[in-house]
């Protein structure tokens, strides 16, 4: 791997921290160090992953000037602060989604971006699947016609049993809405990116079907938490109705309590001529219909779009999944730290505050039981073509 100059370091040793160094390794950056809550654990990560353990907390970290690219991994609640600081500090940032639990703090966050003329990029990077740019090609072609309906879902079952627990259900860490905050997020992001829409209008309800859990920060996709039981305060599940500003309609169902469905991003995109559908379980194959039958297409990068060639890293027949999503992303987040010029699809902190607007719109749909409005701004009001 050709390396391309740029110092990282992540800051979170958790399980989306590991996907991040490995990720920035990946990718031909150099990871220069990981960062945990603790002083004793950050020395203990940076030995498992064999990088400096010159930053023992997040100050150091800041202090550094050899440092370009800080990886923010840590829980919800810490990303508006680390990202706000580390943006102060002239370093460019890429921060696990939700880029924080307000929409009002995404959209300080990205202005501060901006000003600064540094990268602040998100990873919803399910975008990277490359049938995913081929199905999004298609609608750019003009294969599909108008859209007649938008349907889909994002099941998992991590939290199925009730003695699993995490930081992500008490909203003082994670944020008001877990479930579809968490996942029902990046669906709502791919789907209006691959099929060109916006979502203007939200129905929806939520539903905890696990009064309580133990009390405890267990990682995610853990095994059970002992501990005292408290009250579960955010959702296990949710369905949103949606209406696209063109008036097309949609729905999401969204559940971490699904037996069996261990990360299924599910979408059915139906148009006036074809249909497709893409399942995050089988990223290899794509789903595509018309009136006189329908047919499977497979990922191969003699075939298909620029973008699907571009990111198929591995011949026909040889699976890559999430992790070369994710790898993907970051070439192109350092990509665009080191040209000005941003590949196609990265998504950015703009789109991080667009999520943010949809998650609050849920959430107050779900409170007043009416449909509600996204709020957008005019910029976040254009559809990228």
């Amino acid at each position: 791997m050709v390396r391309n100059g740029l110092r990282a370091v992540v800051v979170g040793t958790g399980m989306i921290g590991a996907v991040h160094a490995t990720a920035i390794r990946a990718a031909g950056g150099e990871l220069a160090g990981m960062v945990a809550s603790t002083a004793r654990r950050s020395a203990q990560a940076a030995e498992e992953w064999g990088v400096p353990g010159r930053h023992p907390d997040f100050a150091a970290v800041l202090a550094d000037e050899s440092v370009q690219v800080v990886h923010v991994c840590t829980p919800n609640a810490l990303h508006v602060p680390q990202t706000e600081a580390a943006l102060r500090a002239g370093k460019h940032v890429i921060c696990e989604k939700p880029l924080a639990t307000s929409a009002a703090d995404a959209e300080r966050l990205t202005a501060l971006a901006e000003r600064a003329g540094l990268l602040l990029a998100v990873p919803f990077v399910y975008r990277y699947h490359p049938l995913v740019r081929e199905i999004r090609d298609r609608r750019l072609r003009g294969d599909f016609g108008a859209w007649q309906l938008l349907h889909g879902s994002y099941l998992q079952d991590w939290m199925l049993s009730q003695d699993v627990s995490s930081w992500r259900v008490d909203p003082d860490e994670g944020g008001p809405s877990r479930a579809f905050a968490d996942i029902g997020s990046h669906w709502c992001d791919l789907v209006e990116w691959v099929a060109g829409v916006r979502f203007a209008e939200v129905s929806a309800r939520l539903g905890t079907t696990v009064a309580s859990r133990p009390a405890g920060t267990g990682s995610s996709f853990s095994t059970a938490v002992h501990g005292p039981r408290v009250p579960v305060r955010t959702e296990d599940v949710a369905t949103t109705l949606l209406r696209t500003t063109d008036g097309v309609l949609g729905t999401l169902t969204v559940s971490q309590v699904s037996a069996g469905r261990k990360n299924r991003l599910w979408f059915e995109l139906d148009g006036a001529r074809a249909s497709a559908v893409f399942d995050q379980e089988q990223p290899e194959t794509a789903w595509l219909g018309g009136q006189d039958g329908a047919r499977i297409v497979v990922r191969d990068p003699q075939r298909g779009s620029a973008e699907q060639r571009r990111l198929s890293r591995l011949p026909a027949g040889h699976a890559q999944g999430y992790a070369d999503c994710f790898t993907s992303f970051v070439a192109d987040a350092y990509t665009t730290i080191r040209s000005g010029h941003a590949p196609e699809g990265l998504p950015t902190g703009a789109d991080g505050l667009r999520s943010a607007r949809i998650v609050e719109a849920v959430l107050r749909s779900a409170d007043s039981l009416a449909w509600t409005d996204v709020t957008d701004t005019p910029r976040d009001q254009e559809v990228t073509p």
